[in-house]
């Protein structure tokens, strides 16, 4: 029997993935959790074999969740699901200590094959993800101007580029709008760039976008 608890704050999503867990796993127990504070308080009242976890969780994000979850159960594997690119969060979050990080437009069988992956003590990444990394491994000196940014600031980045407002974020992560736009100007003070138009231009050059 394997307990997974899934996290993500849309409910059309669990109910996908639960139906997804119950028909490819025997008599599987399935957590549910739509904030950070579920994550934590099941995962600190239960055991589970393993969590998958969304990367946009309101207020504190995913990785946030991540860093705090391995904090407290180093040994728990946590598999990322997100609707951004690889380009955008894989590495962050295998850095960061996931056991894998799979997009949310895979196939239902990809899932299942991460999950198995990862309960199994491995790391899952897909075949374009390890790739990547390998290349990335050669330039590992050469960091690009988004790559030192921390989480949360490239949290809003990607927001930033996606086209939402300051206002909108600020919603959305569950912060005011003078948090957000502190933001912003750390940013673009880091990455050299002047306006959001700069911003959206490198994160299109960079693939940071869909």
């Amino acid at each position: 029997m394997i307990r997974i608890l899934i996290a993500d704050d849309h409910a059309v999503v669990r109910r996908g993935l639960k139906q997804i867990v119950a028909e490819q796993f025997d008599q599987p127990v399935i957590g549910e959790a739509q904030n950070a504070s579920e994550v934590l308080s099941l995962v600190r009242l239960g055991e589970w074999d393993v969590v998958v976890l969304d990367i946009s969780m309101p207020g504190r994000g995913g990785l946030e969740i991540l860093g705090e979850l391995k904090h407290e159960h180093p040994r728990l594997p946590v598999l990322i699901l997100s609707v951004h690119s690889e380009e955008q969060y894989a590495r962050r979050a295998l850095k960061a200590g996931a056991a894998g990080y799979l997009n949310k437009e895979s196939a239902p069988e990809e899932l299942v094959k991460a999950i198995r992956t990862v309960v199994a003590g491995r790391k899952y990444v897909s075949a374009s993800l390890a790739e990547n990394l390998v290349t990335a491994l050669g330039t590992e000196g050469d960091r690009a101007p988004h790559e030192t940014l921390s989480d949360r600031e490239f949290q809003v980045f990607s927001l930033l580029a996606s086209g939402k407002t300051v206002g909108e974020i600020a919603t959305q992560l569950s912060l005011s709008v003078k948090t957000i736009s502190t933001y912003r100007t750390r940013i673009l003070e880091k990455m050299r760039l002047a306006s959001n138009a700069e911003l959206i231009h490198y994160a299109i050059q960079q693939k940071l976008v869909p």
